[in-house]
């Protein structure tokens, strides 16, 4: 019982990669997940237990039958327009289950705990490299439910010695280079996956948001990191904490970022195919350029983002959007 790691939401996108990456450090992953935006299909690493972080009764359960070593926390709502305009179901659900697995963990003593955060904390500051000292000032309900998730971890080690690592970021992309799991949401919100689906045609047009912004070509700068490198950084996150040291704050980025028209270009040269694309106006609220810095993250974890490029990010994604969907 002793290698066991509770994963929420590893029926998710992120989740399900970091159940794989921890059975290949030796852990057994234990997925407990809602099913709402997750798949059971993902679940391939180890065991699944269906629950939901609101209902107490069954944590406990779960806490006691594996005995986890840690905690690995990724599930969440996470649709930033949607935390807009339903702000109560973001704090309900986000900061509220937290607060619910957070408490279990303790009185489980599973005092080791891993949080998947986001660089929304951050708010909008704009055309800076951002690193883990960076003010917070969350612009939306899903970027001040992750910092209050953060204040919450804070206190818990003040009282009660719950050690924690927190990840911060920005864009996840790519999948598993094995193809056994990768991104697939319904609905598809993000740039990669919605661009190789107008390249199958699964899709209209891409629709490009803005060409006037103060970058090179005019479009957009994102920090994007590659799925496996992202979930490598937890596997380590929780490596520290069993090696007993402190509890740790750090960003996960590239510190540089690729515009939409790289992405899209980089697209055409991996996949051979055009990418039906259109020219539209800005959206509201999104920023000229978002990238995080990870300095701390390589010199204190020792973490090697070898494959957050883009050429091997759309070669991943590719290879697994040809062929992988999940089915409820």
């Amino acid at each position: 019982m002793d290698n066991h790691v509770l994963v929420t939401g590893g029926a998710g996108y992120i989740g399900a990669h970091a159940c794989k990456a921890l059975r290949r450090a030796g852990y057994v992953p234990v997925t407990f997940d809602n099913l709402v935006t997750g798949w059971q299909d993902a679940v391939k690493f180890g065991p699944f237990e269906r629950g939901d972080l609101l209902d107490r009764t069954r944590l406990d359960e779960v806490f006691a039958k594996y005995e986890p070593v840690a905690v690995m926390h990724f599930a969440a709502l996470s649709q930033v327009g949607e935390s807009m305009s339903q702000p109560g179901r973001y704090w309900h659900n986000n900061v509220g289950g937290s607060l619910n697995l957070i408490e279990a963990a303790v009185d489980a003593a599973c005092m080791n705990f891993v949080f998947s955060s986001t660089c929304a904390t951050y708010g909008d500051q704009d055309n800076v490299v951002l690193d883990e000292n960076s003010a917070q000032y969350p612009i939306n309900a899903y970027g001040a439910s992750k910092r209050a998730i953060e204040d919450i971890l804070r206190d818990f080690e003040a009282a009660h010695g719950l050690r924690n690592v927190i990840f911060r970021y920005f864009n996840v992309a790519g999948a598993d280079p094995e193809a056994e799991v990768g991104e697939f949401h319904q609905p598809e919100t993000h740039l990669i996956p919605l661009m190789l689906d107008a390249i199958d045609g699964k899709r209209d047009a891409l629709t490009i948001f803005g060409t006037d912004y103060d970058t090179p070509d005019g479009t957009c700068i994102r920090d994007y990191v590659h799925v496996c490198d992202l979930v490598d950084a937890h596997v380590l996150g929780l490596k520290w904490l069993q090696d007993g040291k402190g509890s740790r704050v750090f960003n996960l980025g590239t510190g540089s970022g690729f515009s939409v028209r790289e992405v899209i270009d980089q697209s055409r040269a991996v996949t051979n195919r055009a990418v039906p694309f259109n020219e539209g106006a800005r959206r509201a609220g999104d920023a000229t350029k978002l990238v995080s810095g990870s300095t701390r993250a390589v010199a204190e974890l020792g973490w090697q983002p070898d494959r957050s490029n883009l050429n091997t990010m759309i070669a991943d994604a590719w290879r697994w959007h040809q062929t992988g969907h999940f089915d409820k």
